[in-house]
């Protein structure tokens, strides 16, 4: 059980940082950004949660 919640997680995080860098680029359609916003994935979220 704890090898497939391992597993779950790391593609939640992959999954989380590929959709960062996807709306990302479709907002601001910079690379710049968008790598930023991949690295930054999850404070991202946060912040969006947070300020909205």
């Amino acid at each position: 059980m704890r090898n497939s919640r391992n597993e779950i997680v790391k593609y939640g995080v992959s999954f989380g940082t590929a959709l960062a860098i996807a709306i990302s680029w479709s907002e601001n359609e910079s690379v710049i950004w968008a790598i930023l916003h991949g690295f930054l994935s999850w404070f991202y979220v946060i912040w969006h949660v947070i300020t909205r």
